[in-house]
């Protein structure tokens, strides 16, 4: 398959790279800096601007699919859907956050819980509204993915390193938490639901949910 991953160096975006290359996907890596995706014959590196709807669509055209791994304060809705559109391809798959998940067994979204604090609330409301506003689309073939509330390996919180399992559980717009109440994946194992999506598509215009 012919892949345009549009994101590919952030921490979840350079994991989506690697398993699809691993599973032997043509790989066009749409980044800003060229420079920091690494060289493979699989992998073919464009600089283009996710802001730029022209140039976007241009870089899109003859894929496959097109994923999206980027920043929701990033991303202007109607530019992105308007270049995927322009573009000619149909099946759009999202980066998705876990905020506007409800808490489990509750009607109330995490965002609206109090659970998250206010200096990294622009993010997730930004992240909330873009699925709102996807929830409209009917004219692509898109596919939101929500992580739980926390990646193992992620530097910020100074969680463990995480590991490739192959291992997942899904939901759709309840968060997941194990036996313990943790809510977890490694983004290896993100990035393993991703493509399993992408090669064998489950949830068409739907979000979905992972975890352990």
């Amino acid at each position: 398959m012919k892949v345009a991953l549009v994101g590919a160096t952030g921490p979840v975006g350079k994991r989506i790279l690697q398993e699809l290359v691993d599973r032997e996907h043509d790989v066009t890596a749409i980044v800003r800096d060229t420079s920091k995706v690494a060289g493979h014959p699989r992998i073919k590196s464009v600089s283009a601007d996710v802001g730029r709807r022209a140039q976007l669509a241009d870089v899109l055209k003859g894929h496959d699919a097109v994923i999206v791994s980027v920043r929701f304060l990033k991303i202007d809705a109607e530019t992105l859907l308007g270049a995927i559109r322009d573009s000619g391809v149909k099946r759009y798959l999202s980066v998705g956050g876990a905020a506007s998940l409800y808490l489990p067994g509750t009607k109330t979204k995490i965002i609206d819980s109090g659970q998250v604090p206010e200096e990294y609330l622009p993010e997730p409301t930004a992240g909330a509204a873009y699925l709102t506003r996807l929830k409209q689309v009917d004219d692509l073939d898109w596919t939101f993915l929500s992580p739980p509330m926390m990646f193992l390996n992620d530097e910020q919180f100074g969680t463990a390193p995480g590991e490739r399992t192959g291992k997942y559980r899904s939901g759709k717009d309840e968060l997941l938490v194990d036996e313990k109440g943790e809510s977890t994946i490694s983004y290896e194992d993100y990035a393993v639901a991703m493509v399993d999506e992408l090669e064998t598509p489950a949830h068409i215009r739907e979000r979905f949910t992972i975890a352990y």
